[in-house]
């Protein structure tokens, strides 16, 4: 049964990703009179500059927080490396197979005489945090009628990442997914390199707050560009606010852990047209998700580009 679900796995990647491709464009076929009489607001550009401003901002802001997430394995790296390295990988993402940012960071740690398991372990970990920053965020935005699953939720989240929990499963994924195995291009994971004994070796010592804390503040940056994609396209009201940023919260955190969906292509959208497009027109849902994938993927370019640019100074 194993050997069958590890021989279907790969089909299963592509099925979803079709099957959510299938489902937008089947939406946008629908509703395309409402998407073709859209207009962009007066002061639209500023609105979308702004909305690529932060959402880059947004990025290197977690490039700094996976610094701090090294550091918890006791990893000496300046901030300024943690966060170029990781501009300069992140846009690989969207590359198929959805682990190519993970290897970059894997292979520039390597280069930097980084242990192979603990930055293995920062690029497990930095997903996981930012799922667990965004789950409360969803449940405090869906209403005061349920805002004690959003306070339900932050306990939960805080009590998982403890040392005591998180250690273990840390250690069981690294052993599982990455330790002794080949990626996709043939080469060795750099974990593989590392004896059984220093597995043990990355574990966190103390409860990883700080890197907590500035998941969070890049979960509320990276709604606001959506905020602000919006806004160009249409107004938003104070009430419209609670279910516009956890209904992106929620689209985007499938998108995150949804396998088979490189960067949360498709993922991310029907999830935000499924969720939105019952309270909203759709197509002002639809624009507003094309237009906010657009300014995000150029930020992630814009990003690795300035990273680019500043390895290259720093080297001269």
């Amino acid at each position: 049964m194993k050997s069958l679900l590890h021989r279907l796995k790969p089909y299963l990647r592509w099925f979803i990703l079709g099957a959510t491709v299938f489902f937008l464009l089947q939406t946008l076929y629908q509703h395309w009179s409402e998407v073709s009489q859209i207009r962009l607001r007066p002061q639209a550009s500023t609105w979308l500059l702004s909305a690529l401003a932060v959402t880059l901002l947004a990025h290197t802001w977690s490039g700094w927080v996976w610094g701090w997430i090294l550091r918890e394995f006791n990893q000496p790296v300046s901030q300024a490396w943690a966060t170029r390295v990781f501009l300069k990988t992140n846009i690989a993402k969207y590359l198929p197979g959805n682990i190519w940012h993970f290897y970059g960071r894997i292979r520039e740690g390597q280069k930097a005489d980084l242990s192979g398991v603990a930055v293995t372990a920062s690029v497990l970990l930095e997903p996981l945090l930012m799922a667990a920053a965004s789950l409360p965020v969803v449940l405090f935005a869906v209403g005061e009628s349920r805002g004690w699953l959003g306070g339900l939720a932050l306990v939960a989240v805080c009590v998982g990442i403890h040392p005591r929990l998180l250690n273990p499963i840390l250690e069981r994924v690294a052993r599982m997914k990455l330790k002794g195995k080949s990626l996709p291009n043939g080469d060795v994971n750099v974990a593989a390199d590392e004896s059984p004994p220093a597995v043990k070796e990355f574990r966190i010592r103390r409860y990883p707050l700080r890197p907590l804390l500035g998941e969070f503040l890049f979960v509320g940056l990276r709604t606001s560009g959506f905020l602000l994609v919006w806004s160009a396209i249409a107004p938003i009201s104070p009430a419209d606010l609670p279910l516009l940023f956890g209904g992106f919260s929620f689209a985007w955190l499938l998108g995150l852990v949804v396998p088979g969906a490189p960067g949360g292509v498709g993922v991310l959208e029907a999830t935000a047209v499924s969720v939105l497009g019952t309270r909203f027109p759709m197509g002002t849902v639809l624009a507003a998700v094309t237009v906010y994938r657009l300014m995000s993927v150029l930020a992630e370019a814009a990003g690795a580009g300035l990273a680019v640019i500043w390895e290259t100074r720093v080297q001269d």
